[in-house]
């Protein structure tokens, strides 16, 4: 059996006194795709800031190569990448500005490299444009721009299709399958249904752990 990279043991979630789920068991191998599903309420969010190191769990571990995710944050920041549900730009800044400061964080990006990206998610002409006078959806594709940047292997990913329209919502889709199948894996919550689905697709009700 293939070793996962990203897995889960006996994980619970404690939220506003209330335990969401418990004894979560998950494993995510190269190549694939795991959407987090669950009525509004049983964790969704806060499982993806699990496993991004974001939050720590009531009980249980994460676990990144067969170790804690906290162990070796340095490993964490080189093997996974975060888009949240806010865009998580700064909107004074331009999209060149905001994807060059990311960028800055883990792997910097040359200017040539992000004005690709920009342009990938069809922002050629706004590179230097302060991001507050952007639409809400041409702020979310500045988000979005990272993943075509030089960009870690594991991408979590909570509500990416916000705010975007049917055509990049199939770009989008095309882009996760996509990575995928270049031995990626990819993390998500969404409320659209899903098109283009790599062969590794799995889906993990949250309900069925729920207390």
């Amino acid at each position: 059996m293939t070793s996962p990279v990203l897995q889960t043991v006996d994980l619970a979630c404690e939220r506003d006194l209330r335990l969401l789920f418990e004894n979560l068991e998950l494993r995510l191998c190269s190549g694939e795709m795991l959407q987090i599903s669950g009525p509004n309420g049983s964790g969704k969010t806060s499982l993806l800031r699990l496993l991004s190191g974001l939050m720590q769990p009531t009980a249980g571990q994460v676990l990144l190569n067969g170790q804690p995710l906290n162990a070796h944050p340095g490993e964490l920041a080189r093997n996974l990448l975060w888009i949240g549900h806010a865009a998580g730009i700064k909107d004074l800044l331009t999209p060149e500005e905001n994807l060059s400061w990311l960028c800055a964080l883990h792997q910097p990006a040359s200017r040539e490299a992000i004005w690709q990206a920009l342009d990938a998610v069809g922002l050629r002409g706004f590179e230097d444009v302060p991001c507050h006078t952007l639409s809400a959806g041409q702020q979310r594709r500045v988000a979005l721009a990272r993943l075509y940047l030089d960009s870690p292997p594991l991408w979590i990913l909570d509500e990416p299709f916000t705010a975007l329209d049917k055509q990049g919502v199939a770009q989008l889709e095309e882009h996760l399958a996509g990575h995928c199948e270049r031995n990626g894996m990819v993390i998500l919550t969404t409320h659209h249904t899903l098109s283009r689905m790599p062969v590794g697709y799995r889906d993990i009700d949250l309900g069925n752990w729920a207390v």
